[in-house]
């Protein structure tokens, strides 16, 4: 479960994320009742943004300027960031959700296979290695491959994605809705009292 509550249907009049839970869901389920969208998410990204109505619109209107036909940066190019941008961040939510994003502008499934280790494959082309590596430290030299307003669209889809990924594993929403990975080992509290010589302490 996430962490924050989630919206019923019939707990907001909000025309967006009405319309939202129609288009997702279905019309007239109550996706908190009936989770679940087309995709295989559980869907409660949406319900728990919908507390906030101002945030969830202004999130979907940033989906609505990434997709936008009018945008110049490739769309494979796009999706490599956002899907590296799940994995640096290790949402499983955003990483699997554009891994299938991916499939959908062309990229081929070695190039989404090899997104995890990117920097050691020998697939791809220039341009996509440079936004790869911009993706992963937001700086870099793109401007042999890309113009001025591509990198402008890339750092902001690029950012936008880091943002979702960082809510959704802080949330637990969606995938991200799972035990932390890196936790402690239990042991032997003694195996950890070695003096600096490398000799266990006298008792």
């Amino acid at each position: 479960m996430p962490r924050l509550r989630q919206v019923r249907r019939d707990e907001t009049t909000d025309e967006l994320t009405l319309r939202m839970y129609d288009q997702l869901f279905g019309p007239g389920r109550d996706p908190v009742d009936e989770p679940g969208t087309a995709t295989g998410t559980p869907g409660d990204w949406w319900t728990v943004f919908a507390l906030s109505p101002d945030i969830f619109r202004h999130c979907v209107q940033g989906f609505g300027i990434y997709r936008d036909p009018a945008r110049r940066l490739d769309p494979q190019l796009r999706e490599l960031a956002q899907t590296r941008c799940g994995w640096v961040r290790a949402s499983q939510f955003v990483f699997s959700q554009h891994c299938k994003s991916c499939r959908t502008v062309g990229v081929p499934e070695e190039k989404i296979a090899a997104i995890p280790s990117w920097s050691t494959a020998t697939l791809y082309e220039p341009a996509e290695r440079a936004v790869l590596a911009y993706t992963d430290a937001l700086v870099g030299d793109l401007r042999r491959h890309l113009d001025d307003v591509e990198i402008l669209e890339l750092t902001y889809i690029t950012c936008l994605y880091e943002m979702h990924a960082t809510m959704s594993k802080a949330l637990r929403t969606e995938f991200d809705d799972r035990d932390e990975a890196i936790v402690e080992v239990p042991g032997e509290a003694a195996s950890l009292a070695v003096g600096y010589d490398g000799r266990a302490p006298e008792r």
